[in-house]
């Protein structure tokens, strides 16, 4: 059975994570300041600017997610040093990574071996942890990069109604074409490619596309918010894509979805 350490298992896509694979795996988490998990003997207290290998001599697992947020160049000094780690007792590395490794580019959306690069720091942290992991000796790595996540528990959902109740404007993008992520849906797919050995890239969306503004405006009606004040973002005159798709490693059918399987989750 693996043995699967996540890092950053407190959080709400760590939490999703833990739930999922929990009756399946010998699983444990970190968490940092929600004291909640204290008592819990799989959850163990992480600061990521504080040596790991006390906790993975713990744990000892043969599995690592990386889920974990922070300080940009306290995670890029981590990883550096879990990806050392990793090559060195020969445990297998997934990592969490983002469509903004490619939000630079506006012509089309992004295919797994498509060169990344990005405008804002946030992407840059990303392309620079993947490229690490990236030049790893062996290819016992998944970097997993995922679409926006909008769903009943999102923390975007939980901002945006946040947000109408105090009459603070929500912002939308009227030329930005996106394709979106469900947190339900992402963790049956890291089973999935935890269950099936995999390795490489993979990207985590729906297989459609929508434009920012008509999805933040279904959401909107989805929820019955009402008295909602908008402000209009124009980065460009013209469309661009913050979309990721796959050519090479695609899910099976029954792990594929749209942007409305995510809306209608939203209300289950």
């Amino acid at each position: 059975m693996n043995k699967i350490l996540i890092f950053g298992g407190s959080g709400s896509l760590g939490k999703a994570i833990f739930k999922e694979l929990i009756p399946f795996f010998d699983i444990y988490s970190s968490y940092y300041t929600q004291n909640k998990f204290k008592k819990n003997k799989r959850y163990f207290y992480f600061n990521i600017s504080n040596d790991f290998h006390d906790l993975l001599n713990k744990t000892r697992p043969n599995l690592i997610i990386s889920s974990l947020k922070g300080d940009f160049n306290a995670q890029i000094r981590f990883h550096e040093n879990l990806i050392k780690y990793c090559e060195k007792n020969r445990v297998k590395l997934l990592f969490i990574s983002s469509s903004n490794v490619f939000d630079y580019f506006t012509n089309f959306p992004s295919y797994e071996n498509d060169k990344t690069f990005s405008n804002s720091v946030y992407g840059k942290v990303k392309i620079n942890i993947e490229n690490k992991i990236l030049r790893m000796k062996t290819k016992n790595w998944v970097i997993l990069r995922s679409a926006m996540l909008f769903d009943k528990k999102s923390v975007r959902l939980k901002k945006l109604i946040n947000d109408v109740k105090h009459s603070i404007a929500i912002e939308i993008f009227p030329n930005l074409i996106v394709n979106i992520n469900s947190t339900e849906i992402f963790v049956k797919q890291i089973h999935y490619i935890i269950s099936r050995k995999l390795e490489g890239i993979f990207h985590h969306g729906s297989k459609d596309l929508i434009n920012h503004d008509e999805f933040i405006f279904s959401v909107i009606k989805n929820q019955n918010l009402k008295h909602v004040n908008y402000k209009f973002v124009y980065t460009t005159n013209e469309n661009r894509y913050l979309a990721l798709f796959s050519n090479t490693n695609l899910f099976p059918k029954h792990l594929q979805f749209t942007y409305e399987d995510v809306l209608s989750e939203m209300i289950k």
